[in-house]
């Protein structure tokens, strides 16, 4: 059966838009273009089978024709059912990628398409939220035997993996991408900062100067959100479980308070703490008419819907991607893309040039994983420094800039404990 046949996608017929996306793409992402010349050369994955689960839109759908130019037949599923993009997904079966993934279907069909993916017996795999390593050990055992390792994209998912090390259930080694220093330092700040705004602005059409925009969880995910929201002109409050990160976001200059507090006083909220119920009831009750809730952390689970809904005499969608909730008293409050990752179902993600870093990591790190999952055993590793740094060195020469090399006689100063 050919890649057409095999593949569960909505219209085949969108790929021409597609394909002019993910070439769009495909063009600001210099670091990954030197990364598949490298792998059309030495065909790293010749002979393997790769299964994704990411974000699927265009930059993700060049990184997995990166990883086919290395030699893998590959298939490749959505990993939240708002972020993926029909058009991309028809452009990849025409490409010769098998392709199980739709536009919002609902949970058992989004469930059935993740499990069709991992049907495919794949040697490796890269996950976005550690959803396909959860079914292979909790329902799928049957298709363990072939993994050789993979690689996670995110806080969430190496949360979820480094339970599963700890517990002794972890079949295979995974590469933890999201603590890569070209990982949290750019994608996490740069791209999320920019990317939530991008999905705010786009959906709501509203200005967020002036208004009080409340970041709950100041990791580099909230760092980069608050930073973009300081720069739209916003008053920037932060809530906090974390003593150490509090006093960082004081010291950034952010109003710090609990989340009780602040629910009295935002305009926007922004949840990317990767916990359940960060806004909850006793939120709702105090919050201002036409407060807009968003989430930029991976589950839907950060707002707590079911509280909404039990406040609420009635719901409607107002615009694309925007609920309004009215309470009992009169108040409005509006959820945007249904409490899903703002950036990606209201928008489309991150930054290419940010991308470009970020699936470089996972394309070497794939790499790696193949190479040493013998040695790695059944743990959660980090990439290695070597691979963090190529990927610097090769963004510092798409951007035409250099740095200075260390002389033998500083290396021998700064190895030596005799010389000072």
């Amino acid at each position: 059966m050919g890649v057409v046949e095999r593949s569960v996608i909505t219209d085949i017929r969108l790929a021409p838009e597609g394909h002019l996306k993910i070439d769009w793409a495909a063009a600001h992402m210099p670091v990954l273009n030197r990364i598949r010349e490298r792998f059309e050369r030495e065909k790293p994955f010749a002979g393997l089978k790769v299964a994704i689960s990411l974000h699927l839109e265009a930059k993700t759908a060049y990184l997995a024709k990166v990883i086919a130019a290395g030699g893998a037949e590959v298939a490749i599923t959505g990993s939240n059912p708002l972020s993926t993009q029909d058009d991309v997904c028809a452009a990849l079966v025409e490409d010769g990628i098998a392709v199980f993934a739709k536009y919002n279907p609902g949970p058992e069909e989004y469930k059935e398409l993740l499990v069709k993916t991992l049907e495919t017996k794949p040697d490796l795999i890269i996950d976005d939220g550690g959803d396909l390593v959860a079914i292979l050990h909790a329902e799928r055992q049957d298709l363990l035997a072939n993994v050789r390792g993979g690689a996670e994209e995110t806080t969430t998912g190496i949360l979820r993996l480094k339970a599963m090390e700890r517990d002794g259930a972890l079949r295979f080694p995974m590469v933890a991408v999201n603590d890569a220093y070209c990982k949290y330092l750019f994608d996490n700040r740069y791209g999320t900062g920019q990317s939530v705004f991008d999905g705010i602005n786009r959906t709501t059409n509203l200005v967020v100067a002036g208004k009080t925009v409340v970041v709950s969880g100041y990791g580099w995910c909230g760092k980069g959100v608050a930073m973009r929201a300081k720069g739209l002109g916003a008053n920037v409050v932060v809530t906090e479980v974390d003593a150490i990160r509090a006093v960082e976001a004081y010291m950034d200059g952010f109003a710090v308070m609990p989340m009780l507090e602040a629910a009295k006083i935002g305009d926007i909220f922004i949840t990317v703490t990767g916990n359940r119920d960060v806004i909850r009831g006793e939120h709702y009750a105090v919050m201002k008419d036409g407060a807009l809730l968003a989430n930029a952390g991976h589950f839907d689970v950060e707002v707590n819907k079911p509280d909404l809904e039990e406040l609420s005499v009635s719901k409607r969608t107002v615009r694309k991607n925007i609920e309004e909730f009215r309470l009992k008293d009169g108040r409005r409050l509006y959820l945007l893309a249904e409490g899903r990752l703002v950036n990606l179902a209201a928008g489309d993600g991150h930054p290419a040039e940010i991308m470009d870093m970020t699936f470089a990591l996972q394309a070497m790190a794939l790499k790696y994983v193949n190479e040493a999952h013998e040695s790695i055993g059944r743990r959660v590793v980090n990439v290695p420094y070597e691979i963090d740094e190529q990927v610097a060195r090769l963004k510092l020469e798409s951007l035409g800039a250099a740095i200075d090399r260390l002389s033998d006689d500083q290396k021998r100063y700064l190895e030596s404990w005799q010389e000072h």
